[in-house]
């Protein structure tokens, strides 16, 4: 009996054990926080860079045609270089005053861009990888000049 309660209470070596043990316990979803926030901020620069380039493309453009062309080309290539998934990407435009031509020459043309940022190592089974999908969104406005060539 005696032998038992020395064997119980003898802790020589177990310090290595338990800081590996909580370490691991404590590391790993720290890692797995500090990429997820990573890649979370590289598409919201992302998002944030689609909308005001498009937005001031639209303005700058010498009419409504240009505009279009150009800003496709500006969202390929943030796309590109950011890494956003291009099916998921959504980008509206509205006008300030409302017109049925947008954009126009005066208005204030509003670039919103919004996309889905799924978290890293979710598996797509039973659609878990949409599911915990953070959505990021960005806005831009532009002025568009009263002398531009669309309206």
């Amino acid at each position: 009996m005696r032998r038992w309660n020395r064997w119980v209470t003898d802790d020589e070596g177990s310090a290595a054990l338990e800081f590996i043990t909580v370490g691991l316990i404590l590391l790993v979803p720290l890692v797995y926080l500090i990429s997820a926030l990573g890649i979370i901020q590289e598409q919201t620069l992302g998002v944030e860079a689609a909308a005001r380039h498009t937005a001031r493309v639209i303005s700058l453009a010498p009419d409504a045609e240009t505009a279009l062309a150009r800003s496709e080309q500006v969202l390929a290539g943030i796309v590109d270089e950011y890494g956003l998934d291009a099916d998921d990407v959504e980008i509206t435009m509205s006008c300030a005053p409302a017109r049925s031509d947008c954009p126009t020459a005066g208005a204030t043309v509003t670039i919103t861009v919004l996309t889905r940022v799924p978290l890293p190592l979710m598996p797509d089974l039973f659609g878990l990888d949409r599911s915990t999908a953070i959505p990021v969104e960005a806005s831009a406005v532009q002025k568009i000049s009263r002398l531009w060539g669309g309206g």
